[in-house]
């Protein structure tokens, strides 16, 4: 028994000694680690539940992937929840934003997690614009219907949802969407956005070509102008949710690009 101690004392140490060595190796340097996660931020009228068919077909091919949900009460809010997320990842990410949470990720985008970005049908404005200047000088769209309450939070009209929001959605999807929507407090679309991350990180858009929020024009403007690198798909506004492997697709192209940008 007498023996048995010092023995065990001395594989204790040992085992000890060999972390202590291992942790004190250089981490291997950040450029050349692979860019395997992703962050999806939904827009407003919305929460992240409508991300599941992207979530599922990324991490069916190996991406770890995590959903914002907005609480959509302010600017400020929105991005703190964001960066939340952000904090919580183990290496690179991709920030991905739809609608509203365009103009989030543009904010959220300097963390120094963000490897590059992804605007589905988003906004994007530049550091000192409100998203609310992102519209001057573009057609409106009738079938997208906001309702504003005395207390100032915008839902979107019920009668009009599906037409505006997810026309190529079923209609016991776009029913569903309608009904578990999340108001937005409008007072964050007069909000300026501090940061434009696009002008520091790659940036990649998805364009909804039967979008029926926003002006295609708007949205061709807005992707010219970050310079992204532009995909089109033939869908509604919620290409997210009824175009998931496309909007898939392209969250790919922005990894493996990102980390082709950063092992140069």
């Amino acid at each position: 028994m007498n023996q048995l101690i010092p023995s065990l004392l001395a594989a204790a140490m040992a085992t000890t000694l060999g972390a202590e060595a291992q942790a004190a190796q250089p981490a291997a340097d950040a450029g050349t680690d692979p860019v395997k996660n992703i962050v999806l931020v939904h827009g407003a009228f919305a929460d992240g539940s409508g991300w599941r068919g992207v979530y599922d077909v990324l991490t069916a091919r190996g991406y770890r992937v995590s959903i914002v949900q907005n609480p959509l009460t302010s600017l400020a809010d929105d991005v703190a929840a964001t960066r939340r997320v952000l904090d919580r990842q183990d290496g690179p990410a991709i920030l991905v934003g739809h609608s509203w949470g365009g103009t989030v990720i543009t904010e959220a985008g300097v963390h120094d997690k963000v490897a590059g970005l992804v605007y589905v049908s988003a906004l994007a404005p530049d550091a000192g614009e409100t998203t609310a200047q992102q519209y001057a000088g573009f057609a409106a769209t009738p079938e997208f219907v906001i309702d504003v309450h005395p207390d100032g939070i915008g839902y979107l009209n019920g009668a009009k949802f599906k037409a505006g929001f997810a026309h190529d959605a079923s209609d016991a999807d776009a029913a569903f969407l309608r009904d578990s929507q999340v108001p937005i407090t409008m007072a964050e679309f007069e909000t300026p956005v501090k940061h434009a991350a696009w002008r520091s990180k790659p940036s990649w858009a998805v364009i909804a070509t039967e979008d029926r929020a926003f002006d295609q024009a708007m949205l061709v403007h807005m992707a010219q102008r970050i310079g992204a690198q532009t995909t089109y798909v033939k869908a509604s506004h919620a290409l997210y949710f009824t175009q998931p492997k496309a909007v898939a697709d392209v969250i790919e192209q922005a990894a493996k690009g990102a980390q082709a940008a950063r092992s140069k």
